[in-house]
């Protein structure tokens, strides 16, 4: 069973923790450089979120926002994990958990980055009384 109950939640939580990267003047300034713009695509519920590192905006919905150059693909369960810092990306990779197109390897480099969000996120989430997304397995 999903733990996110539709598209909006996804929004909220997932979305939401790129929008705390974004509020952050130090990551911006690691991450406008990279030229990556990112489009996660979810599954169980569907969602698709692009993140666009240049110009540090966060786009919603399908065919919303720039032309990404990496793409992944996962369930939303697993881009939860991965925020609580329970999914290693490139094992989820090798798994077939997470499909990406395009030259993953620069995102790869942004990990020890993103993982500075791991805290904030969880503290969002305790802070909205979510344990239901806090103890998905």
């Amino acid at each position: 069973m999903a733990v996110f109950a539709d598209e909006a939640e996804v929004y909220e939580y997932l979305g939401g923790v790129f929008r705390l990267g974004l509020d952050d003047p130090d990551l911006v300034a690691k991450l406008a450089p990279t030229g990556i713009v990112l489009r996660i695509t979810y599954t169980d519920p569907d969602a698709v979120l692009t993140v666009d590192m240049p110009s540090s905006e966060i786009h919603t919905g399908a065919g919303n926002g720039p032309t990404p150059n990496i793409e992944l693909f996962m369930s939303a369960d697993t881009g939860n994990r991965f925020w609580l810092g329970k999914v290693v990306l490139p094992v989820a990779m090798a798994k077939g958990e997470v499909r990406a197109k395009g030259p993953v390897s620069k995102l790869l480099k942004l990990l020890p980055t993103a993982k500075r969000l791991f805290g904030p996120y969880q503290r969002k989430l305790e802070a909205e009384g979510r344990q239901d997304l806090l103890t998905a397995a």
